[in-house]
């Protein structure tokens, strides 16, 4: 148990220390249009990778869930047409669900 909260205690630290570094980069280099671009662009390369792997993969085996891949393509369908990112959401979770009670989990 010890070693268990060891890595909580170690890891918060981390995060605390990361989040601190952010907040003492200079404001010229903040002021750089390819470090704002980058800024920009990491957190949504970091979702639609997350979103990836856990529509593909379960554990450590990749899996074929039609029902997780039309709701994928439900919410790429959804951003393609700019809805608000809580109708991407919804529209997801509801094309997902009616896979799934027609059968196609």
């Amino acid at each position: 148990m010890t070693g268990v909260w060891s890595a909580v205690l170690a890891t918060s630290a981390g995060c605390y220390l990361l989040k601190f570094a952010g907040l003492t980069v200079p404001q010229r280099v903040l002021a750089n249009a390819r470090v704002r671009r980058f800024a920009e662009l990491v957190p949504v390369a970091l979702l639609a990778a997350l979103s990836a792997v856990q529509t593909a993969t379960s554990g450590q085996s990749f899996v074929f869930e039609p029902a997780r891949l039309a709701g994928m393509a439900a919410a790429i369908v959804a951003l393609l047409l700019r809805a608000p990112f809580l109708v991407v959401i919804v529209v997801a979770a509801a094309v997902a669900a009616a896979a799934h009670a027609a059968g196609l989990a």
